[in-house]
């Protein structure tokens, strides 16, 4: 492996399916139970009306359509033979489950070899995990679910409006887990009401939990939100970016290293945001991480030791 202090998603992809993999993402018309009354009103603080989907094409292109634009797209311009269907934008479970096979029965093709979803914990119902088993198995298609989490600290939890508790989680992933996928979580590491301790927490419980992946992602700020006018009114506060920095090495020394860590950064359009990874390049905040990592050689589970027993090792 290039970089040995995580565990990179691209040589994780490459080492599974024996060359480089290509994900397509996918938008089809769903919301998310906490915009629509559901469970709530408004959504997370932070979510705009576009989720987080900024740069997929339009819901209104039929899935198999968009699969196969972006398919031809990226097969011409990088040679790629091998893709990952991700369904990406706000609830991917939240749909009818008629609807729900149409969508995923569309992207089944030749070149697919994974169908990611990305859904919330309180949208995970065993007749789409049934299905999506039958899939895998009649398909020999592989499937991953990414679940929203975002932060361990339910006073956290509820002042985004997130609409479900730490519980719901753990119940998603431990129902998934039933069905052998592998999963995702996404976790915010710079929401102003959490502190270095929810972050060590938060790698903790995923480890406990044995999920497979993580994507790390720094909290940006999106016109027109409840968020926006909380920045605005300085009513919140942005760690700066050598702390975020800080945290992320924090988080991976803290997690199990063989889980994969598919970003430690995401990204947003400039346009549309008050603020976003305090006006740096994605991949120069990366590049930071990884330097300072090197800089004090340290490693992704360089502190996990706090399972199995601890206390009982020194005996």
């Amino acid at each position: 492996m290039q970089n040995n202090r995580y565990r990179i998603y691209s040589e994780y992809l490459k080492a599974k399916y024996g060359e480089k993999v290509y994900k397509i993402p996918i938008q089809i018309p769903v919301t998310c139970p906490n915009r629509d009354g559901v469970l709530g009103e408004g959504g997370c603080i932070f979510c705009g009306e576009e989720g987080a989907g900024f740069e997929n094409l339009e819901s209104s292109i039929s899935v198999i359509d968009q699969l196969n634009t972006n398919i031809k797209y990226i097969r011409n311009r990088y040679k790629a033979n091998k893709f990952i269907a991700y369904f990406q934008n706000f609830t991917n479970t939240y749909v009818s489950f008629d609807k729900f096979k149409e969508y995923i029965q569309m992207v089944c093709q030749e070149d697919v070899v994974e169908i990611a979803i990305s859904t919330r914990p309180d949208c995970i119902d065993n007749r789409y995990l049934e299905f999506l088993k039958k899939i895998e198995q009649e398909k020999n298609i592989n499937i991953s679910i990414e679940l929203g989490l975002q932060s361990v600290n339910y006073h956290t939890l509820k002042k985004i409006n997130r609409g479900h508790s730490l519980a719901e989680f753990i119940d998603a992933v431990l129902k998934i887990k039933s069905f052998g996928f592998e999963i995702c979580t996404h976790m915010i590491l710079n929401l102003p009401w959490d502190q270095e301790d929810d972050i060590i927490e938060g790698a903790k419980i995923l480890s406990s939990l044995k999920v497979d992946q993580v994507k790390l992602h720094s909290l940006y700020i999106v016109k027109n939100t409840i968020m926006s006018k909380m920045y605005e009114d300085q009513e919140v506060e942005i760690i700066s970016l050598e702390e975020y920095v800080d945290r992320v090495i924090l988080f991976l020394e803290y997690l199990n290293p063989t889980i994969v860590v598919q970003r430690l950064i995401g990204r947003a359009p400039k346009e549309n945001t008050l603020f976003c990874n305090w006006s740096t390049s994605w991949w120069k905040i990366k590049d930071r991480i990884d330097e300072k990592m090197d800089g004090i050689e340290t490693y992704q589970g360089k502190k996990y030791d706090y399972l199995s027993a601890k206390a009982l090792k020194h005996l």
